[in-house]
């Protein structure tokens, strides 16, 4: 009798072993898929600045934003007050491949990293923080960096993936 009763704990144990592996491969699975959907879903994220949009001619771009203070064919250069800059890229088609925007710490209206990706960005210990998504089936990818310090530069930019 007492044999038995150990075969059976033991069995019960590895049945629940079984159990246990196969609902923490199914959580993981979860996890992973969720992830993935997530960086590949770019509803809760900014598309634009200040109207501004990756595959947008440069002409639609100053008609946007008004005369850069540095014009070229290739780039402009944006100065916004004295707290916020932008510059658009262009390729050879004089379409908008990057736009990256600068914030001062005395802006006023300096994005947070839930403003541009829809969700709070872990900072480091200093208080820097950084985060990059791609969206290739939208065909571009995203990033917020804030540097550490007394007077952080908060970067926005938005980049076609080549």
């Amino acid at each position: 009798m007492i044999k038995q009763m150990n075969g059976s704990a033991t069995w019960v144990r590895v049945f629940t072993m079984i159990v246990l592996g196969a609902a923490l491969l199914f959580l993981a699975t979860s996890i992973a898929q969720a992830q993935r959907k997530a960086s590949e879903d770019d509803s809760s994220v900014i598309h634009d600045y200040r109207g501004v949009q990756l595959g947008m001619l440069a002409e639609e771009v100053r008609k946007k934003l008004g005369e850069p203070k540095d014009k070229g064919d290739e780039q402009d250069f944006y100065l916004f007050g004295e707290t916020e800059t932008a510059q658009i890229v262009y390729d050879k088609a004089h379409k908008v491949i990057t736009i990256s925007a600068d914030f001062l710490t005395a802006a006023t209206s300096i994005p947070t990293a839930k403003q541009v990706f829809g969700a709070e960005v872990v900072a480091k210990a200093d208080g820097s923080c950084y985060k990059m998504v791609r969206f290739p089936k939208a065909g571009y990818w995203l990033s917020y960096n804030r540097t550490s310090g007394n007077s952080p530069l908060t970067t926005v930019t938005l980049q076609k993936i080549q």
